[in-house]
């Protein structure tokens, strides 16, 4: 949905910056500038996640439920993004959680602007729950570890800290491990005649996961639709017929020219329940470093859960990743 696009959005809490004007979406540009800014916050900050518009386009045009005229809000200089938010709904572990995010440019920071833009988001977000009957609700958010002055606004808003995560890194991609195939089991590139067995797979054996969300028919499309997946370097755990285990792989083309690194990271890294505890995720994770290190790239990543109830940390730390970067997922009560 894109009516009313473009329009202002009055902001009542906003800060004393003259010329600043708060809009809702206006159309696909949108995303070249909220890419551009998350850019120039993440690089202030030491974070190194830098999307580009065309993975934000395909996350936001594929978010369940997502009304981008709504559930946007972006905060303008003289033509110049300065600040946008975001907000959405998520069914997690029987939870609704309403999800807040944002982003503030590093030169208009610790003037307001964040907890005007946080404010607003709840607000919307109240708007949103009018239309769903929920047992349980909470808001809630996720930051990089780095990000202290967004850590210090979350609390001050009341949002607490409920779990921790890692991105790891193996730089050196030589002198691999021995991780032999479990026998029964094939080891595949991923194919497009995969992706749903891959993609419904993947869910199952993520259910029994902390903060687990079913995954939807906007997933499955979004999943498949990034340029930067590489199938020749993801990887397809076969039982016969049956999904076993996957690892999706990326080449974040414009992440590794912004930061000059050659790297890959691995995604929705999963076995299913009846191959678990037989070392499949490990021969997966050792396969897809091998083909990492042939393609010419220089290191691989991947994110986990701290406190997996599956021993991920562990298992990633015997096959050489080592911590990076930290970061939190925060709760607040409704």
């Amino acid at each position: 949905m894109t009516s009313n696009s473009g329009v202002d959005v009055a902001t009542p809490e906003s800060p004393s910056i003259p010329g600043l004007r708060f809009r809702r979406y206006r159309d696909d540009s949108d995303y070249a500038s909220i890419a551009d800014l998350i850019a120039a916050g993440h690089l202030a900050d030491g974070d190194d996640y830098l999307p580009d518009a065309t993975s934000l386009r395909i996350d936001f045009e594929h978010t369940t439920d997502l009304d981008r005229s709504r559930d946007l809000l972006f905060a303008e200089l003289d033509g110049m993004l300065i600040g946008y938010g975001s907000v959405s709904r998520q069914v997690r572990d029987g939870v609704a959680v309403h999800v807040t995010a944002g982003m503030v440019h590093p030169a208009y920071r610790r003037r307001g602007l964040g907890r005007a833009i946080l404010r607003r988001n709840e607000a919307r977000l109240r708007e949103i729950a009018t239309g769903h009957e929920d047992a349980r609700r909470e808001f809630g958010s996720w930051i990089g570890d780095r990000e202290a002055g967004a850590r210090e606004l979350l609390e001050s808003e009341g949002y607490r800290a409920v779990r921790r995560f890692f991105a790891m890194i193996r730089s050196d991609l030589g002198a691999l491990p021995d991780a032999p195939v479990p026998a029964g089991i094939e080891l595949r590139a991923l194919e497009p005649t995969d992706h749903r067995a891959v993609f419904e797979a993947s869910n199952e054996a993520f259910r029994d996961h902390w903060d687990h969300r079913e995954q939807t028919e906007e997933d499955f499309v979004a999943f498949f639709s990034v340029p930067d997946l590489r199938p020749d370097l993801s990887l397809v755990a076969w039982d016969g017929e049956q999904v076993a285990g996957s690892i999706l792989t990326f080449v974040w083309t414009n992440e590794n020219e912004k930061l000059g690194q050659r790297r890959a990271w691995f995604e929705r890294i999963s076995v299913r329940r009846p191959w678990r505890r037989r070392g499949l995720a490990r021969a997966m994770i050792v396969a897809a470093l091998a083909r990492v290190g042939e393609a010419d790239l220089d290191a691989a990543m991947l994110g986990v859960d701290v406190e997996n109830v599956s021993g991920a940390l562990r298992l990633y730390e015997s096959v050489g990743f080592t911590v990076d970067d930290t970061g939190t997922a925060f709760r607040k009560a409704w």
